[in-house]
């Protein structure tokens, strides 16, 4: 059993440090925390008591064991269902109001305190009374699986990761509810001890799923970090190059306005030419740093009241020569108005409508629409154009990554920059593309930000 308590206080421990502010990351890790005294229990009943009673032939120092041996049974008991109980509710809220919000988790204590005051106390042979203690543990675990199960999602990056989640946790889950207090109830004693085999199994699937897929949003989170990392880098770093060459080129183009004038008062018609060249190139140099800054520069946020349907006919005003041959259609509130900073969430539609329709050359749908999600407000802009591979669309998002490698004036940092705004406003960017079928782009803004 060492190895399923290493396995899960690590998992547990892992899983706080991810994302400590995360009240469903918090109760996953008092799952497997619980869990783990449970295995905490079985070292000490079969491994630490008969060792110091052989080495140590002292009765108190033996009972004192056994006494902690007991209470770590009983907090992974009462504890592990609870627990299990809580994350559902807070993994799936969609259903709740707030008065059961507030007081479903209290009445959910009171069957654990109950059989912990009027129950048979602890005995290594009948730890906790399995009839009673199953008669509210199976049905939290049921429920609770079912509350996670059923709980949709609309942006396709939080799909698949709902579906590992619910691979990942479900199944030792229900093994733990048989094995720990049906067959007990039955007269199946000491059944715990498969749980070595099922976490042999589930431990690997569990890490494999973290670092491929993503569990309860933990890569989702762990790849916005390291984003939003980059994107300071490059922010500083552009910063800094483009004083640099711009202090640099100015010098060059001083000396070359003498050179250039020397060449004059001595009629150097080839001499002059050169020069030209490489104040060209020097101009050319200056332009696009520029450029490249102004994309990546960390500006503040103006925010004013926004008439989302309004700022979208803003937006495709001066994009009609560029939709001529797409089909646009809005579903959009007219009284749907946001607190947001109206230049920045302008040019990011501006760059993903560009994107939807270059996704488009020879014509098709243009799907903007928007919705409540959870506590949210979603914004969806979906076109019928060429879509991406899976490869291009994990990079799409990366600074100076771009699939239009002909243009000289792309720099790949259009849906970085798309990414930043919606950062800074407190939302996210999450794409899903299919090729031949399309992408979509989903901007989700805070809730906080609505005005009614």
């Amino acid at each position: 059993m060492l190895f399923v308590l290493f396995a899960l206080w690590i998992i547990a421990l892992g899983l706080v440090m991810v994302d400590p502010r995360s009240s469903t990351m918090r109760w996953m890790s008092a799952v497997a925390f619980t869990g783990g005294f449970g295995a905490l229990a079985a070292v000490l009943s079969e491994i630490c008591i008969p060792y110091i009673q052989q080495t140590v032939p002292n009765p108190s120092i033996s009972m004192l064991l056994y006494r902690f041996m007991g209470i770590c049974s009983l907090i992974s008991y009462y504890g592990l269902p609870y627990s299990f109980a809580m994350l559902s509710l807070k993994y799936n809220t969609s259903w709740q109001k707030p008065a059961i919000r507030m007081w479903l988790p209290i009445g959910l204590l009171i069957p654990p305190i109950a059989c912990l005051l009027f129950t048979p106390g602890y005995t290594e042979e009948m730890p906790i009374a399995f009839p009673i203690v199953a008669s509210w543990v199976v049905p939290y675990i049921f429920i609770g699986a079912v509350l996670i199960v059923i709980k949709t999602e609309r942006l396709p990056a939080m799909r698949r990761t709902h579906l590992f989640t619910c691979l990942s946790l479900l199944p030792p889950i229900l093994c733990v509810g048989v094995l720990n207090y049906v067959m007990p109830s039955f007269g199946y004693y000491r059944m715990w001890v498969y749980h070595v085999w099922i976490l042999t199994f589930v431990v690997p699937f569990f890490v494999f799923t973290f670092f491929k897929y993503g569990f309860l949003g933990m890569r989702l989170l762990i790849e916005r970090r390291k984003l939003d990392s980059t994107l300071r880098a490059i922010t500083s770093g552009t910063a800094i190059l483009n004083h640099a060459i711009k202090n640099d080129v100015g010098k060059m183009r001083l000396f070359l306005e003498k050179m250039k004038q020397y060449a004059e008062e001595t009629n150097q018609a080839e001499l002059i030419q050169d020069i030209d060249v490489v104040m060209g190139s020097s101009t050319h140099i200056r332009d696009m740093i520029s450029r490249v800054h102004e994309q990546t520069q960390e500006l503040p946020l103006r925010v004013s009241p926004v008439h989302l349907v309004e700022l979208m006919d803003e937006v495709l005003l001066p994009l009609t020569p560029y939709v001529t041959k797409v089909k646009v259609s809005q579903n959009i509130s007219d009284n749907l108005t946001l607190q947001l900073d109206r230049i920045q969430i302008a040019e990011t539609l501006t760059n993903v409508l560009m994107n939807a329709a270059e996704a488009m050359p020879k014509g098709g749908d243009l799907i903007i629409k928007a919705y409540p999600a959870k506590k949210n407000i979603v914004l969806e802009i979906r076109d019928t154009g060429i879509g991406m591979e899976k490869a291009v669309l994990k990079q799409v998002l990366e600074p100076f990554y771009t699939t239009k490698s002909g243009s000289h004036s792309n720099f790949g940092l259009g849906l970085a920059y798309c990414y930043s705004v919606m950062k800074k406003h407190g939302g996210t960017l999450e794409l899903s593309s299919e090729p031949g079928k399309g992408t979509s782009v989903f901007l989700t803004f805070p809730g906080n930000r609505l005005l009614t």
